[in-house]
């Protein structure tokens, strides 16, 4: 079974997450409940990254996900963003 898109739902936004086509890498996008639409690319999850890039990057989407404390980082705990890369590496087939 392979898992090719979930969704997200943020405290402001939802975010998406989608496998390429290749299935080689996984496209974190921002999407506007407003207006239902895709507004850019957050991050891109690749395979062939390390554990650290790849939680660099989850630190970066559970920004979106949980929004921010006053010291601009996620608010969020270390596993909550755990959480966050555990289901976008599903989709990457980290």
């Amino acid at each position: 079974m392979k898992i090719k898109h979930i969704v997200i739902e943020g405290s402001e936004e939802d975010i998406t997450v989608r496998a390429t086509a290749d299935g080689a890498t996984a496209s974190v996008v921002r999407m506007s409940r407003a207006q239902g639409r895709f507004d850019k690319v957050i991050a891109e999850f690749r395979r062939d990254e390390s554990r650290e890039a790849r939680y660099a990057k989850a630190c970066i989407v559970a920004t979106h996900v949980y929004g921010t404390d006053r010291h601009g980082r996620p608010a969020a705990t270390n596993s909550m963003i755990h959480d966050v890369m555990n289901e976008i590496e599903r989709v990457a087939g980290c």
